[in-house]
């Protein structure tokens, strides 16, 4: 589904073409999507980074275009040890008065530029981080994405779901939409573990020819 055919059965579907409501589907859009990135876990989105914690130091960088932290492991003579999540009130406590140090085992998100691990390590050290990615969105100057072509009901569903609410609708018609959004992204879920299947069987076969 590209951006104009997405625009139009927004319309179409709440009957509404009213000037204020048509300057908002840009929003829908947009929050539709990064709803559908943070609860699908798509691989497509999927990016890693990495960078070095200076001993000391319980903040990390993060790259400009992440959404949502996938996973974070340090790299320590070449072995990698993943560390845990955790939330930020448990990390402040953790590392209290910020002068212990050691081997990091835990991270959070405290924003959106800025992670915090504890302890704070000892020497400068390896983190690399894996991260799912806010790609270009549909717009008038991007027609097409990844989502529009691959998970056209649950964009549109989302995008419904949010102009809903925009207008006040009934509960009833709120929580329609709620629910073929959620059927919408359980197929996507579906569909996304099996290529993730097809992937792996396919690697399996690679390697096993190769011998």
């Amino acid at each position: 589904m590209n951006y104009s055919t997405l625009v139009q059965a927004i319309k179409d579907y709440t009957e509404n073409e009213e000037a204020t409501f048509v300057s908002q589907i840009g929003n829908f859009i947009e929050f539709a999507e990064l709803r559908i990135l943070r609860e699908a876990d798509l691989n497509v989105a999927r990016k890693y980074a990495t960078s070095t914690l200076t001993a000391g130091d319980t903040y990390l960088s993060l790259p400009t275009d992440i959404a949502i932290i996938r996973s974070m492991q340090i790299i320590v003579s070449n072995v990698r040890t993943y560390l845990q999540q955790k939330d930020t009130s448990f990390i402040n406590e953790y590392i209290g008065d910020r002068t212990t140090t050691g081997t990091p085992r835990y991270y959070a998100h405290q924003d959106h530029d800025t992670a915090s691990v504890a302890p704070a390590p000892g020497s400068d050290t390896t983190i690399e981080l894996s991260y799912t990615y806010i790609p270009a969105g549909l717009s008038a100057s991007t027609t097409t994405t990844w989502i529009g072509d691959n998970a056209p009901q649950a964009l549109l569903y989302g995008c419904l779901l949010e102009a809903s609410m925009f207008m006040k609708s009934e509960a009833a018609d709120v929580q329609g939409y709620e629910a073929r959004y959620g059927q919408a992204l359980q197929a996507l879920l579906v569909q996304e573990d099996m290529r993730n299947r097809t992937d792996e069987y396919r690697d399996r076969s690679i390697k096993i020819g190769d011998k």
